[in-house]
């Protein structure tokens, strides 16, 4: 009977240890994968990141970079820190540029925010706290940057944002199909 009771408490002691040697052997990219979803869960439930900021995220063997644009240095200082306490991060590099102050391009946001999400096509992408397109304005050029359900949202908001006589329009816009096939290729 005791011999028995062993060799069925071996028995799992020996599947832990198989499953923590797969564990250990996965590829670093999986702990990257996962530190990029807590970054981005970090910097959205950042109560002053709002559509007219917009972070980037690489991590490679935990080294964290950002990138992007926000409206105030303040917002750059304070996602850093948010990005650095999040755990299993080795260093963190800062590339966030802070938008130059200007009351044309505030007001140029807010017209194009508007334009895009009074749009009834845009509604859907409006709910939420934070609505997937980004409106970055800086000295009268337009970038939109975010995910939208398909190209022929795309192109309908950057027809909505060239009514409003600026410089340039940049569309980064991208469309769920495009993320989907990026992170199956990562």
């Amino acid at each position: 009977m005791l011999k028995r009771f062993l060799v069925t408490a071996l028995v799992p002691i020996a599947f832990a240890a198989s499953a923590v040697a797969a564990l250990a052997s996965t590829p670093v990219d999986r702990k990257d994968h996962q530190l990029v979803k807590d970054i981005a869960s970090s910097v959205n439930r950042y109560t002053h990141y709002t559509i007219y900021d917009d972070v980037n995220v690489q991590v490679r063997d935990g080294v964290v970079t950002l990138s992007g644009k926000v409206t105030m240095p303040y917002k750059r200082d304070d996602i850093m820190k948010r990005v650095a306490d999040v755990a299993g991060i080795v260093e963190v590099r800062d590339n966030i540029e802070v938008l130059p102050v200007s009351s044309f391009d505030d007001g140029l946001r807010v017209q194009i925010a508007r334009s895009i999400y009074r749009n009834p096509n845009f509604w859907n992408y409006a709910i939420g706290p934070n609505p997937s397109i980004h409106v970055i304005v800086e000295h009268g050029h337009v970038t939109l940057t975010g995910v939208v359900n398909n190209n022929i949202d795309r192109m309908l908001a950057r027809s909505l944002v060239t009514q409003f006589g600026v410089m340039s329009v940049k569309n980064e816009l991208k469309t769920d199909a495009e993320i989907r096939e990026a992170l199956e290729k990562s």
